[in-house]
Parts: structure tokens; sequence; C-alpha cells
């Protein structure tokens, strides 16, 4: 894994698929226990790892974590819903911004636990498997859950200044959670920013890049752990500007085509991804998970693109049917016999 992050030989493709509430369905766990207990969360990955056996494993709840660690008000809809956020906006004023005391992951929220669940994890599996963990939120994405969806996007035009007012205390956030995952034995650190993505180029290269690299920088300053950023999607109108934020690794969705990837980021990052969670993954036969995981390697070997993972575009589907993924790890032993690597 850390050879094809960094474009050196391999041996094989390694894999990494986005397995993070799968887990707690491949052990019967319901999504609530999952999240709330850092026992079940450390059993679903474990044994979803001994299952498998990827190269990669992901530590992760739902993308909620640093919005109540700040004070956001976050519940479950049902027993096997991820949890999200509920009530009002808990960021509409300075005042309410004021209120947000300066960022402890040993008590605040539900970073105590997530800490847990990762030094279970790596406690159990030792250096057997490359643990990415995620610290949630980069700052936009973060921010439109403190001021909600609709009401970011009318303020980054109306009321620029408090949009980025709220996004550094985002940053300190995101950056605190980060770097403790790192000391809990992390080997690398993802974090998502998809609302972004809804900002089109322009407004994306003024507000949330800018707060991308500088989380980036902060968590760098730090650590030596590669550093990953997502954004769900199609994103190639901002594909270039995402490797300009520092990221090592962009997590590549399966709307962009992995070969206009690869060309629009010119080997400068590695990429994960990209096979369809869903339309394929999860509701594909074992057959067609398996020529659709192939086709997408041979894309990859003609780009010439040496620093990639093979992985899901995004997080897979709980109902992903296990024979589905046995396809697509074997088509990856295969593509790496063909190739003599």
């Amino acid at each position: 894994m850390k050879a094809a992050l960094t474009g050196k030989e391999a041996g094989r493709v390694p894999t990494g698929p986005l397995a993070v509430h799968y887990c707690a369905r491949f052990v019967g766990a319901t999504l609530r226990q999952y999240t709330l207990n850092p026992v079940v969360l450390a059993q679903s990955v474990v044994s979803y790892y001994r299952r498998f056996l990827p190269d990669a494993v992901w530590v992760s709840a739902d993308t909620w974590v640093n919005a109540q660690a700040m004070g956001a008000e976050v519940g479950f809809s049902d027993e096997n819903q991820p949890a999200g956020g509920t009530g009002q906006p808990c960021v509409r004023t300075l005042a309410d911004l004021d209120r947000i005391p300066p960022p402890d992951p040993q008590v605040q929220g539900r970073w105590p636990l997530m800490l847990e669940a990762l030094k279970r994890i790596r406690k159990e599996l030792g250096d057997e498997v490359f643990i990415v963990a995620c610290f949630d939120q980069y700052p936009f994405s973060l921010a439109s859950e403190l001021m909600g969806l609709n009401q970011i996007m009318l303020a980054v035009v109306e009321e620029r200044d408090f949009v980025k007012r709220v996004m550094d205390r985002c940053l300190e956030y995101g950056a605190a959670y980060a770097l403790a995952l790192a000391q809990a034995g992390a080997d690398m650190l993802s974090g998502g920013d998809s609302p972004a993505g809804l900002l089109g180029p322009r407004l994306y290269r003024a507000i949330a890049q800018p707060f991308e690299k500088r989380l980036i920088e902060t968590i760098k300053a730090e650590t030596e752990l590669p550093v990953s950023l997502h954004i769900c999607g199609d994103a190639r109108p901002i594909l270039a500007d995402m490797v300009d934020t520092g990221a090592d690794v962009l997590e590549i969705d399966y709307p962009v085509p992995i070969d206009e990837a690869f060309k629009i980021c010119d080997g400068e990052v590695a990429l994960w991804g990209n096979l369809d969670p869903v339309g394929v993954l999860a509701q594909g036969t074992p057959t067609t998970v398996y020529q659709k995981t192939i086709e997408l390697l041979e894309c990859v070997h003609r780009s010439g693109g040496k620093k990639f993972v093979l992985s899901s575009g995004c997080t897979l589907a709980v109902e992903t049917p296990e024979e589905n993924l046995d396809a697509f790890f074997a088509a990856a032993r295969d593509f790496g016999k063909s190739f003599g690597r």
C-alpha cells in the first residue's frame, strides 16, 4: 500500500474499498451499535478484514462526528440509519461561534470512542493491514453542517466573511481530530468535502480549496502520514484544484473516468477508486463485478497510472453481496498475475 501511494513498484494492485457501514451489517450489528460502541465498531472492521483480507480498512462512523463535537445535535432516524443532524443549525451568529470551546479530542462528542475503536483495531491487527482513519469533514463541509447547507450556500455570496470565520473554527477541529487519529495508530488520514463540489469551480477556488490546503498543511506540520481528500460525484471541473491542495491522495468517485483523472492529475497524487458502489458492487452479479473490475484495472494500466489503490468510488452499500466482494478481490489478484505484478 505504501509503495503504491508513492509510485513505487507495489508487487500487485493494492485494494481498499470504502467499507464503513458495510462492516456493521457484515457482523449483524445495527448502525446505532456500530456508531456508539467502540468495541462493536472495532470488531466489525476486524471481522470484515479477516473475511476479505483487503490491503486497507477504514475507521469511520458517519459525516457528523466533528459537528457533534462542536455542539451540533445528532441522532438516528432508526436503528439502521447513519447518525445525522437533527434540530436547527447550531451556528447562526458570531455569538454562537464564540460559544464553541477549543477542541479536545479526549472528551468531546464521539471523538473518544472513535479513538478507542482505532486503537482496538490497531492492537488486534497490528501491521497486517493499512488503516485509513477518517478525520471526518474538511472546513467547508463541516461549516455547512453547523450552519445548514441552504444557509451556507446563500452566505458564501452574502456573508462570506462570516462563513470564513466559521471555517476557521472548523479547521481547528478537523486538525485536532486528525492529529489525535495519527497518534492513535492511523496509517492515512482521510477527510471529505463533498458539499464543496456543489460550489462550482470559481467559488470552490475562492472558498473551499484554500481551507482544504490550510488544513492539510496544518496536519502535515505535525505528522508524516499521507492525507486524502474525498469529494463525491463528478469532480473533473475541480480535480486540478484538488491536486493543488497538497493532498497526497484523491479519492475518485465512479462518475469520473479514471483515465481522465490520471491525465488531469499528471502523477502528482495517488488516486483511490473508483468502481460504482451501487450499480456494480451492490446490484451487479459476481461476473459483472469481476469484468468491471478488470476493465477498470486495464484502464489504469493503459493510463500508466502507478500511484493507485483499487477501491469503490464511494462507501460500500450495506446490502453489497459477499460474493460480489469476492469477485472484486479475485479480479485484483488475477489482474496482477496477468501483468506479472
